[in-house]
């Protein structure tokens, strides 16, 4: 194939706090970033990915960045290909880098995207994107590229065979029907906590006339203001449309067993993120407390360890994988199959800047190879920045449709890179 050469950084950032897209209760004024990693070969093709942040951990994600990327410069990429499950036991487990954060924090979120990098190029080489460069392995090639240290008590690599090839003789239609039907999707457009009730409402009819059949709104700031913009949504798409709600993190066990109870009246599908994303018996009390509302969360679980005991503890019933939060696609295929065996849907967290164009690839996976057509599956697309990607979403009456161009999604365009790099870009040295 080729010789990976070397590498390039980019810290990419976006000024999305000038709007307050993105805002909640936790994070006020983010601006949406991208700590941007491109793999060079000796060839024309190139790897990239990025890693979302919300504006200044930008410059120490990139840190991270450089020093892992070196590891896989001098490789050949076919001989990377066959043996990716090692380079990502050897990314995460540098035994001094080990030290800050053994399967969690910077550096194995550095890990993952140069991992992410690398799945971007092996796709590229083969002329398909990654939903179907992961769908076509064998099951003996998704499980070498699984790490199960620590999850061997929810799933090991036997177990893990067995629902790969429960799957195999229908791989062939769930891709039909993933070509004509896509995923669903459902989207956060119209429920940023720093939006006016009059921008909230008018974003909510427009995403369901665009088709959207679950909407999401950030709470957990105010009781009585969640309860006056619910309301509001309520009478506006009428008693049965499914409308979930997001945290953010901010409550306290108990507090938010009380709040997420005072709100029944609206008839939630979901509460996500209800509290600290590491406090396992915190969401499995949470969980067993506002039921039969279902709770979901993992866009911040750190590690396939966390969603393990998540999964074991029933401290949720809606899995939200993120494709930079973890060790890149290696680590989130491990949850996608532990999800599997204890029968709880993926339904991915994405939005931010590129994670609805990286992660759609991993639920399309998921639909071809794992779990097939779920009907829990759904993935969130929020309508921000696609317009830098070099293959944006898709988006058709409310689902995603297959990206067919070859890679992982997270190619920005050069000029957006120029324009938004921070703090040399034209956007930042002159505001424009």
């Amino acid at each position: 194939m080729a010789k990976i050469t070397g590498f390039e950084t980019f810290d990419v950032r976006f000024p999305t706090s000038k709007m307050l897209d993105g805002s909640d209760a936790m994070n006020q004024d983010p601006d949406y970033s991208g700590a941007y990693l491109r793999i060079k070969t000796d060839s024309d093709m190139h790897g990239d990915s990025l890693i979302f942040t919300i504006g200044r951990g930008n410059e120490v994600q990139i840190k991270a960045l450089d020093i892992l990327a070196e590891k896989v410069v001098g490789l050949d990429t076919a001989d990377a290909f066959d043996n990716i499950g090692d380079i990502a036991r050897q990314l995460s487990g540098d035994s001094q880098l080990r030290w800050l954060g053994p399967d969690y924090g910077v550096f194995h979120m550095g890990a993952g995207g140069v991992l992410n990098a690398l799945w971007d190029l092996f796709a590229k080489e083969r002329k398909v994107p990654l939903w179907k460069l992961l769908s076509d392995l064998t099951p003996e090639q998704v499980v070498n590229a699984v790490d199960f240290r620590y999850i061997t008590d929810a799933l090991n690599r036997s177990q893990a065979l067995d629902i790969l090839y429960r799957q195999l003789d229908y791989k062939s239609s769930n891709e039909a029907k993933l070509r004509t039907q896509g995923v669903l999707a459902y989207t956060t457009s119209p429920g940023w906590l720093g939006y006016t009730d009059e921008k909230m409402l008018k974003l909510t009819q427009k995403a369901m006339d665009q088709g959207f059949t679950l909407l999401k709104y950030k709470c957990g700031k105010s009781l009585e203001d969640d309860k006056r913009r619910l309301r509001k949504v309520r009478e506006l798409v009428g008693p049965d449309f499914s409308i979930a709600i997001d945290a953010n993190q901010v409550w306290d066990v108990d507090e938010a067993i009380t709040w997420i109870n005072e709100l029944r009246e609206f008839k939630l599908r979901w509460i996500e993120e209800p509290t600290s994303p590491t406090d396992v018996v915190g969401h499995a009390k949470i969980a067993a407390g506002v039921a039969p509302t279902a709770v979901a969360t993992g866009e911040m679980a750190g590690s396939r360890i966390i969603f393990k005991q998540l999964l074991q503890s029933k401290g949720f019933s809606v899995m939200q994988i993120d494709a930079t939060r973890v060790a890149g696609v290696n680590e989130n295929i491990a949850n996608i199959l532990m999800a599997a065996k204890y029968s709880v849907p993926v339904c991915p967290h994405a939005g931010g800047v590129g994670l609805c164009e990286m992660v759609q690839h991993l639920a399309m996976f998921d639909a071809v190879a794992v779990t097939g057509h779920h009907p829990g599956r759904i993935v969130e697309f929020v309508d921000h920045l696609h317009e830098h990607f070099v293959v944006p979403t898709d988006i058709q009456n409310g689902s995603y449709m297959v990206p067919l161009q070859p890679g992982a999604g997270a190619e920005m365009h050069q000029a957006s890179i120029d324009k938004y790099q921070f703090p040399s870009g034209s956007y930042w040295k002159n505001g424009e």
